[in-house]
């Protein structure tokens, strides 16, 4: 079980890591209000609904998305053992 949680904060920090390189990588400012993938952004990395009214470092961010989804893992984690017991 501890294996999986640490995957999904893996998974996490990867997620974060990527919309971090997409905004740097684009030359206008990328991921601002006018931009249709920010529902996406919002969803997929929670801090970032904070981080659009004040500012985040980007390892803050990272910090925090990977938490967030250890935590998630954790939860679902922990719901899958109690209603699939291993026989």
């Amino acid at each position: 079980m501890k294996y999986r949680i640490a995957i999904w904060a893996g998974v996490g920090l990867l997620v974060a890591g990527g919309w971090a390189l997409y905004a740097l990588a684009g030359a206008p400012p990328a991921l601002s209000i006018g931009d249709p993938l920010l529902p996406l952004v919002r969803l997929t990395c929670p801090i970032a609904i904070l981080g659009s009214s004040h500012p985040i470092s980007l390892y803050s961010v990272l910090l925090a998305n990977t938490a967030t989804y250890a935590l998630a893992g954790l939860i679902i984690e922990t719901l899958r053992h109690r209603l699939h017991p291993a026989k």
